[in-house]
């Protein structure tokens, strides 16, 4: 059961987060259900507020994301995919390509010691990198900066450079009809069964692989049809980026100044790198822009997720390549961070 405490936290949150979608769609923000929560609830937050949303709330938003992405999955996806393997690669490279250019910012530049910055450096995976932080000799707070810095400015970076400098059209052939509230009920009770099943084999992102899954499947099958109605996903955009800006509730801009402007450092050099191999991998598989560069943008994969939905992108062709990033790192950061560093 919530308690009156933490209900109280998340009707303020969800209303700081409100106002932002709103001054987001006025002042024309891309992704504005998305973009102007993370904004408005990361400034209450840095300005001294106890902000939240409770996990129950948090895991409804995956599965209501998944479940959009698979409505946007066609058979033609299937013959498109004969150009992702190349892609694939790329993906895996750039990875490594992004962790050792952090770590070198964050080792030589801002002198942390070799695992902080390893762990500071790791691009993407937060909840994995913050779990296995917690078990190192380093600086947990800091590490837990660095990454919220990473996720929140590439929630707002990554729609900006897709839509103002006009690199794809963005604009969806045909939006989908809101699915009929039978079947969206059902399809949301059968992803959110097939999600704990995927938490149980410890799948990364469990619950919103389930309703990519299951969404997938009743679309391909014809079992269901049409996209999820805005009235629902609106309020899960508006949840999910509020999200975001929670995790710099408690933070002090002041105490944790150097971590702040690290994570900004860092998250500059990654994009510019990310674009600048997301822009080859383009050109050689053919993949529009726009999907590559929410493929290979080092956030977290919900938030990339919604991004690729609302953005009209490839959401297959994104998902696909964060599952495999987060599946990567999950092998790789402990092997790079050394057995000595594991020990406390």
């Amino acid at each position: 059961m919530i308690s009156i405490s933490e209900l109280s936290r998340l009707a303020l949150t969800v209303f700081i987060g409100s106002l932002g979608a709103l001054f987001g769609v006025l002042v024309g923000l891309p992704a504005p259900f998305l973009c102007g929560p993370a904004l408005a609830v990361t400034g209450a937050s840095l300005l001294g507020l106890t902000l939240s949303v409770p996990k129950n709330l948090r895991s409804a938003t995956f599965v209501i994301v998944g479940v959009s992405m698979g409505t946007n999955i066609t058979p033609n996806v299937f013959e498109a995919a004969r150009a992702w393997p190349l892609s694939f690669v790329a993906v895996l490279l750039t990875v490594v390509v992004l962790l050792y250019a952090a770590y070198w910012i964050l080792r030589f530049i801002f002198r942390y010691d070799h695992t902080t910055a390893m762990l500071g450096a790791s691009p993407g995976h937060l909840s994995y990198i913050i779990s296995l932080t917690a078990e190192t000799k380093s600086d947990l707070a800091t590490v837990s900066v660095i990454q919220s810095v990473r996720v929140l400015a590439l929630t707002l970076t990554v729609p900006l450079i897709v839509k103002y400098l006009d690199l794809v059209s963005v604009e969806p052939s045909i939006l989908p009809p809101p699915m009929p509230a039978l079947e969206l009920g059902l399809t949301l009770l059968a992803s959110l069964a097939v999600g704990l099943v995927f938490m149980r084999w410890r799948f990364p992102a469990a619950l919103l692989l389930g309703g990519v899954a299951v969404s997938i499947g009743s679309h391909v099958t014809g079992f269901s049809s049409g996209g999820v109605p805005d009235w629902l996903a609106i309020p899960t955009y508006i949840v999910l980026g509020s999200l975001i800006g929670t995790r710099f509730s408690r933070s002090s801009l002041k105490d944790m100044r150097k971590a702040f402007l690290a994570g900004a450092v860092v998250t500059v050099a990654v994009v510019v790198l990310a674009c600048s191999i997301a822009v080859l991998v383009s050109s050689f598989t053919g993949v529009p822009l726009n999907a590559v560069m929410i493929a290979f943008a080092p956030g977290g994969l919900e938030t990339m997720a919604a991004m690729a939905v609302m953005m009209h992108a490839d959401t297959a062709y994104v998902g696909s390549h964060h599952v495999l990033r987060l599946l990567f790192l999950s092998v790789l950061m402990p092997f790079v961070i050394g057995k000595q560093a594991r020990g406390r």
